[in-house]
């Protein structure tokens, strides 16, 4: 996967610029690594209180894999997150959680235009897993 580019971000409203101090309306071009934007959303999905862990469940869970992909395609990207619930949750409602936060991260943080989500929950745990 390569790395995203975004172009320079036009701010709605802003003051101006102290003397000497370039133009804050115009701002360098941003790249984001694929690597930073599953890390971001892994963090997102592990805020939500629900979560015990972002990974597959399973006794062969070391052998299925990332547990975040995400793919950038038309300037949106796209992410599909695996996790394990903690028991006694409801997992519609923590999946919805878990779509919000990484929305939130995707548009919010990153600055990125979000496709889908996918959240899978792959299993329900403990911490002496």
């Amino acid at each position: 996967m390569s790395d995203l580019d975004l172009g320079p971000n036009e701010p709605a409203e802003q003051d101006p610029p102290a003397r000497g101090q370039p133009s804050a309306r115009r701002q360098d071009p941003l790249t984001v690594s694929h690597t930073v934007i599953v890390e971001m959303v892994r963090l997102a999905a592990l805020e939500v209180p629900g979560v015990l862990n972002v990974g597959r469940g399973g006794p062969l869970h070391w052998l299925a894999g990332s547990p975040v992909r995400a793919r950038v395609r038309d300037g949106r990207v796209s992410v599909r997150v695996w996790l394990v619930a903690r028991p006694g949750q409801a997992l519609r409602p923590l999946a919805a959680q878990v779509r919000q936060a990484i929305a939130a991260t995707v548009q919010r943080l990153l600055g990125l235009e979000l496709g889908e989500v996918t959240v899978v929950i792959d299993g329900v745990g403990s911490h002496g897993q």
